[in-house]
């Protein structure tokens, strides 16, 4: 088995969900596309009914063609058959999210508030030759029957909104979605709001031309109207239509309660949690569908479809008798650089015996938490420096004064030691009292890492004077600063517990590292730092004395140097 840390380099192959997961998504874009069209086609209305029946000349000549048609009604039929086979193979509606919730519920309205116009419009005219422009509907909404204009507005908005939100579902894991989302945001509110103007002003258009009873009746001839049976025929045929969807879905959530009780009478495998939670579950389903199933709280922020990564999951025992993942789920754990036990809970299935550990809080919502990040967030190894900061005597300068210049003199410390650690290329893990820990070297290495911590050393230095220049009249003595650095390995992983996380360090370089920078106040410097990191940056400390000495907790000395003042530091060199 690959070591931890690998780059996974096998798959299976493209399997049938894989391409029902692409058609689905290509389907579902094309159908976005003639709602879009369709809809900046009503705009046009703003301007007049002239114009609308100029720009649907257009609209025809690209969805009339026999290859739109083909495309747009092929993508119709594969669209719902799609989703009715999702809705029967949906094990629990638990993992969903609100979006995609809204997204269901729209897109089963949309045939029942279009199946009428669409027989009404296409139907009508290729078997009886109706001419469908836009006076003949807009005659039906406006002026024959007014409640469908409500109807009809109603069913724009419900389809607009179902794309967007597929939209959204699709593109929000894209790092660039969240610098375009307002511009996307603008278009979504624009398009259907421009829409129903146009289709609001075609309509008062044409109610003022219907009070003309010889316009009436010459539009109503130029519609071609069937005979008053084939009309009766075409009503039923719009009942039967929905009536037929309705039993469709029935049928479909009827099939999903059959399986499900199926299943659950075969129950065969054991599925054990790393909170020493074992449940039983049925070979072949999904690990995120189990722990909904049982009310285990699971992240998964695009309701199992694999795209998210959020309901990942560490594999224990079992890793060698699972499938490899799939191509979506390998994308999906390349971009979050996961290593070989890690998984994706929605695409994993269950085989007797498995164990997982869910690797994210179960109310992981968020588009950081969906990329994942370094594969060390995961928890690994690594040689890095560690910086340990402490004030000297702050009690003594926070005595007697206010609540609020106490907060406000730590703060402008924080914030140029802060500055000082990331302009050198480290990372502030985390400040404490009036105490600060940094690490260096996670995504460069050792070497650079420490030499980081040198230039981060200097530039506290210097900071730090320029903050007792700018508070010698608010201070009664100058702030004063020790500092401990070490380098050695340390594990480093994302830790913590619920919405208190962050990327930090333990082990006995860290400790090693705090117990130095204690060791100033002995020393009567401002830095103690261990020859390992001075021998990592290639460093000349000049004159600095060289002292072996004992830490707590190590059974060996350290050889460290000691540095009175940290302005001393020649100027960082290298990369």
């Amino acid at each position: 088995m690959a070591a931890v840390g690998e780059q996974r380099d096998t798959t299976r192959p493209i399997g049938w969900g894989a391409i029902l997961g692409r058609l689905r998504l290509a389907s579902g874009l094309l159908l976005f596309a003639y709602v879009l069209t369709h809809l900046l086609n009503h705009a046009v209305g703003i301007w007049s009914l002239s114009a609308l029946g100029s720009t649907q000349a257009v609209f025809i000549a690209v969805w009339r063609h026999p290859i739109g048609s083909f495309l747009l009604y092929g993508a119709l039929a594969a669209h719902v058959l799609i989703a009715l086979r999702a809705l029967w193979l949906r094990d629990s509606f638990r993992a969903m999210g609100r979006a995609e919730i809204a997204q269901l519920g729209l897109g089963l309205a949309i045939p029942l508030l279009l199946l009428d116009h669409a027989i009404g419009t296409r139907y009508a005219h290729e078997t009886f030759g109706v001419a469908d422009g836009y006076i003949y509907v807009l005659l039906n909404m406006w002026v024959f029957a007014p409640t469908l204009a409500l109807k009809q507005s109603l069913a724009l908005l419900v389809a607009w909104t179902h794309g967007c939100v597929g939209l959204y579902l699709w593109l929000r894991y894209r790092r660039w979605f969240r610098r375009a989302a307002p511009w996307l945001l603008a278009a979504a509110v624009a398009v259907p709001t421009a829409s129903l103007a146009g289709f609001v002003a075609g309509g008062v258009e044409i109610r003022g031309l219907a009070q003309d009873p010889a316009w009436l009746q010459g539009a109503i001839a130029d519609a071609n109207l069937p005979p008053a049976a084939d009309i009766a025929a075409t009503l039923g045929l719009m009942d039967i239509a929905r009536l037929g969807f309705v039993l469709a879905v029935a049928t479909a959530v009827a099939a999903r309660a059959i399986r499900l009780a199926l299943e659950r009478r075969n129950r065969s495998a054991t599925l054990r949690y790393g909170s020493g939670r074992s449940v039983r579950a049925t070979v072949g389903m999904s690990v995120l569908a189990v722990s909904r199933a049982h009310g285990i709280p699971h992240a998964s922020v695009c309701g199992g479809r694999g795209r998210c990564s959020t309901c990942r999951i560490r594999i224990g025992a079992g890793l060698d008798a699972l499938p490899g993942p799939g191509e979506a789920e390998a994308r999906v754990l390349r971009r979050i650089a996961a290593p070989p036990n890690v998984r994706l809970a929605c695409q994993t299935t269950i085989v007797d015996g498995l164990e997982v550990v869910p690797l994210l809080p179960p109310h992981a919502a968020g588009v950081d938490d969906a990329h994942g990040g370094p594969s060390y967030l995961q928890g690994r190894e690594l040689d890095i420096a560690v910086l340990f900061a402490d004030l000297r005597g702050f009690t003594r300068v926070a005595e007697r004064r206010l609540p609020y210049d106490v907060v406000f003199i730590l703060n402008r410390y924080f914030a140029e030691m802060g500055s000082a650690i990331e302009g050198a290329g480290g990372r502030v893990d985390k400040f404490v009292g009036d105490g600060v820990m940094a690490l260096f070297g996670i995504d460069s290495g050792p070497a650079t890492g420490a030499r980081q911590a040198l230039a981060a050393v200097r530039a506290m230095g210097e900071r730090l004077d320029d903050l007792n220049a700018s508070l010698a009249g608010e201070l009664v003595e100058p702030l004063r600063i020790g500092i401990g650095v070490h380098l050695g390995p340390a594990i480093v992983g994302e830790m913590g517990y619920g919405r208190v996380r962050g990327v930090t360090a333990v082990g006995d370089t860290v400790n090693t590292a705090s117990r130095l920078e204690g060791l100033t106040k002995d020393h009567a410097a401002q830095l103690i730092v261990s020859q390992a990191v001075v021998d990592a940056a290639g460093a000349d400390l000049g004159t600095a004395p060289t002292l072996e000495i004992a830490i707590r907790g190590r059974s060996e000395g350290l050889e460290v140097r000691v540095v009175a003042e940290v302005s001393s530091l020649a100027p960082p060199t290298g990369p």
